[in-house]
C-alpha cells in the first residue's frame, strides 16, 4: 500500500477533531473500536507518510500494564488498522467524516525509537492539558503510519 498524503482539509479535520476512534482486529476477526485521543505528526518531504500518535495513559484500564491492552495486543498481532475522525452538527450540510487506514506499531520510552517517543509526548502535551500530570515518558505510544486516507464533506 502507498503511502498517502494528507491535503489540507483532511489535516484541517483532524486538527479540529478533539478525539478518534481507532479500530483494530481482535485475535478472533472481530473489529474493536475504541475512542483515542490523539496528535499529528508534522511531515518533512512530499514521499513522508503522515503519523498519528495516541497516549497508552495513565486513565484507569482494566490492565495495570499497557501492553497488556486488548489494543495493543491486537496491533502486535495485526498491525492494520483504521481511524475515523469526524464532524458532527444539527446541521447536516456540515457533516464530515475522515477514515484513515494504517500500520500501527508499539513505540517504547526507550531504545530506538526514543526521540520519536519524545516527540510523540510532546505533541500529545500541546494538544492535550490534561496530560500534563501523566507519566507520558515512562508509557509506550501508539504510533499510526497513514497509508489511505478517505474523507467525505472535508471541503465544508
Amino acid at each position: 500500500m502507498r503511502k498517502a498524503a494528507l491535503d489540507d482539509a483532511q489535516r484541517g479535520l483532524l486538527e479540529a477533531t478533539r478525539c478518534a476512534v481507532l479500530a483494530t482486529i481482535a485475535a478472533d476477526g472481530r473489529p474493536r473500536l475504541v475512542p483515542m485521543a490523539f496528535a499529528v505528526a508534522a511531515t518533512n518531504a512530499e514521499n513522508e507518510a503522515p503519523v498519528l500518535y495516541s497516549a497508552l495513559d495513565e486513565k484507569p484500564k482494566s490492565v495495570a500494564d499497557p501492553r497488556a491492552l486488548a489494543r495493543v495486543r491486537d496491533v502486535i498481532a495485526r498491525p492494520r488498522v483504521s481511524v475515523l475522525v469526524d464532524r458532527w452538527d444539527e446541521d447536516w450540510s456540515r457533516l464530515a467524516w475522515l477514515r484513515l487506514d494504517g500500520l500501527a506499531t508499539l513505540l517504547e520510552p526507550k531504545g530506538s525509537g526514543a526521540a520519536e517517543h519524545a516527540t510523540a509526548v510532546r505533541l500529545l502535551r500541546e494538544r492535550y492539558p490534561q496530560y500534563a500530570t501523566h507519566r507520558l515518558e515512562q508509557r509506550p505510544v501508539l504510533r499510526i503510519e497513514i497509508q489511505h486516507a478517505l474523507g467525505w464533506g472535508l471541503e465544508r
